[in-house]
């Protein structure tokens, strides 16, 4: 087999080291019967080996398949008499049964010692997969440069998990994001967790002194300018400049305005209790699905509803929570969705329900949701959702760079803007129109406002003044102040300068000063030498690509970056290149640090709570490099596999 002599070279060494035959001894002879007899332990060899072979393909593609999906490889119960013998005895199994070679020499049919479906057997494959994904991903990062993203979480055990991401640019130009490792910390001081980075960067043969970016959230043991995270590795690199999570932040100024605006807060409160109230047992949710399903029959019957495949699904009402991204907007979609059909399940909480305290509470929500006020709060904080949710999913994006997530940002504050200017009559049109489908009695704008808390003390303001200049403008004002708390890296003088790189309308922002002044800002990438070289470069490189009508219409520099190498002109300006990789890995999000904890979920479940730290790591690295995963050569896992320890069955 692959790393072992066979039965005839060890009979052939013995032969050599043995002393020299003499006359009179016979067991020296190399007569036919000695020949036949090591021509037939060398077939005795080949065939062991050739059935091993079989058995270690077989346990891998069981092993790969389970990695792939995520899935528990153990059973409760592994005995020979089990129905049920786990994931991977069961797929063996069922492999074996598709091939009659494999279905002769492998579980029962193999020697009990040497099956090869043994938990340590699972786990050293699991490794070998996990160990060649990080392997190429640390090769294609060569002696390159790459932003480091780091979080932490704890698994369903409740064990603290720190979750490693690089950003880098890979060789054909593209930003790539890749997990290279679960970590177990002790716990979440900044200390500790540079101590597992540094662990983790010395099994791989990486180095602190190649990042270039730091991405986390808002937590002061991440992000501290004294004691966090960030600082502990920017004193050993003074170039691994820190970009808070923008998507983090994005969320960050929803929840602000939920909190610093009574109405909005007041708004938000209400929502909670009626999501209490209509979706507290098993039996409201029916009663909602059933509802739905009768206005969709009679919409579908009367021509109201076209149909088709992914149309009328069936809906739920879904939670709002502070650290899941755009959650806020997908609890206002359900509740604008089934409206009536909230309704109908309030009512019947109010006549039927279980206490009087619930038959109140839904008396008080029935009041609140069939007023004017609700609608048009329901509709002002989905609007204004709506486009923090656009601008959050495109911010999570993996090739998302930092320019282009810039110029969304700004984008997005001035669709604020314009809401606060312009929106006025179409918000109010679609609070109308929503009011007169379901019989809710509208407003007229020019009669005195009455506050529902005091109804009997004069407010002295029309319903246009309170509505416009009381609720529309002040949200808007506090999004957008948040905005420009928040988001202060667009106004830093780094990305002003990276803002020189933009290839749109025929690279009209750049600056050879702005380059130059930039580069300066890494001092381990350009000396004095090849600054003066950058600065002679950049004017011959803007006069290339402005006569390239190929590079005519680019939008971000992630599609400059790709253009670059695809036409080789990477190699044409090494420099130019080299700064802009700088650019394309300053991170955006930390959504891929975010996948990494939805995947942790899937692969340690409470049934698999006791998995080991090791063998977790290996699976989620395989769950969420699916591509790798495939792309990694079964006879490069049976040469990792060969060589990691001396096995029973594989001969030294």
């Amino acid at each position: 087999m692959s790393g072992s002599k066979s039965i005839m070279e060890r009979f052939l060494n013995l032969k050599r080291k043995s002393p020299p035959p003499t006359s009179n001894d016979p067991s020296h002879d190399e007569s036919p019967s000695n020949v036949r007899l090591v021509i037939a332990l060398d077939k005795q060899s080949k065939v062991t080996e050739k059935e091993y072979m079989i058995r270690l393909n077989n346990s891998i593609s069981a092993a790969r398949y389970l990695l792939h999906q995520g899935l528990a490889f153990r059973g409760h119960d592994e005995s020979e008499e089990s129905k049920s013998k786990g994931n991977f005895r069961e797929l063996s199994i069922l492999l074996a049964e598709q091939n009659v070679n494999t279905k002769r020499v492998v579980l029962r049919d193999a020697p009990g010692n040497n099956k090869l479906i043994a938990p340590e057997i699972q786990k050293d494959i699991a490794e070998c997969y996990a160990e060649i994904i990080v392997k190429s991903i640390v090769a294609e990062i060569g002696g390159g440069v790459f932003c480091l993203l780091v979080d932490e979480s704890a698994d369903v055990s409740g064990k603290e998990q720190m979750a490693v991401v690089l950003r880098y640019v890979d060789e054909f130009g593209a930003v790539q994001e890749r997990l290279i490792g679960v970590v177990h910390v002790n716990e979440t001081s900044a200390s500790c967790l540079k101590s597992g980075i540094d662990q983790l960067f010395k099994k791989y043969g990486l180095n602190v002194k190649q990042v270039r970016g730091q991405g986390y959230d808002g937590a002061s043991n991440m992000r501290g300018e004294f004691n966090g995270l960030r600082a502990l590795i920017m004193r050993e690199n003074s170039s691994a400049y820190y970009v808070h999570c923008f998507a983090h932040q994005l969320q960050l100024v929803i929840v602000a305005v939920a909190k610093k605006n009574d109405d909005v807060s007041d708004f938000f409160d209400m929502i909670a209790l009626l999501l209490n109230v209509a979706g507290a047992s098993c039996k409201r949710k029916d009663l909602i699905r059933e509802s739905q399903q009768e206005r969709v029959k009679k919409g579908i019957g009367c021509g109201q509803l076209s149909t088709g495949t992914g149309l009328n699904q069936e809906l739920s009402l879904q939670r709002a929570g502070d650290t899941r991204w755009g959650s806020h907007y997908k609890t206002l979609r359900s509740i604008l969705n089934l409206f009536p059909d909230v309704i109908e399940v309030l009512k019947y909480v109010e006549k039927d329900g279980p206490s009087d305290a619930k038959k109140r509470q839904a008396r008080g929500l029935l009041d609140y949701v069939t007023d004017f006020d609700f609608v048009f709060h329901l509709h002002l904080m989905f609007l204004i959702l709506g486009h923090a949710n656009a601008l959050s999913l495109s911010l999570q994006r993996k090739d998302k760079d930092i320019l282009e997530a810039m110029v969304e940002v700004k984008l997005t504050k001035q669709k604020f803007q314009k809401i606060r200017d312009d929106g006025w009559e179409s918000l109010l049109e679609r609070t109308h129109s929503f009011c007169e489908l379901y019989d809710i009695p509208k407003l007229d704008m020019e009669e005195e406002y009455i506050d529902r808390h005091k109804p009997r003390k004069k407010t002295n303001r029309t319903n246009y003044q309170h509505y416009r200049y009381d609720c529309l403008n002040p949200v808007i004002d506090l999004q957008l102040a948040e905005f420009n708390d928040r988001f202060n890296e667009v106004n830093s003088s780094l990305l002003t300068r990276m803002a020189a790189f933009c290839p749109k309308d025929s690279f009209e922002a750049f600056d050879v000063e702005s380059l130059v002044d930039l580069a300066k800002s890494y001092p381990d990438d350009f000396d004095s030498i090849q600054l003066k070289e950058l600065a002679h470069e950049l004017p011959f490189y803007i006069d290339n690509v402005r006569a390239d009508e190929r590079f005519t219409g680019l939008k971000t520099i992630s599609e400059l970056g790709k253009l670059m190498v695809s036409t080789n002109k990477h190699l044409a300006f090494p420099l130019v290149y080299q700064l802009l990789k700088l650019v394309l890995v300053l991170p955006v999000a930390t959504a891929s640090v975010e996948r990494c904890f939805s995947g942790m979920k899937i692969v340690k479940i409470v049934l698999r709570n006791r998995i080991g730290d090791d063998f977790m790591n290996y699976c989620i690295i395989c769950f969420l490099e699916q591509r790798l995963l495939y792309s990694t050569s079964r006879k490069d896992v049976i040469d990792y596999f060969l060589k990691m320890k001396e096995r029973r069955g594989q001969e030294k």
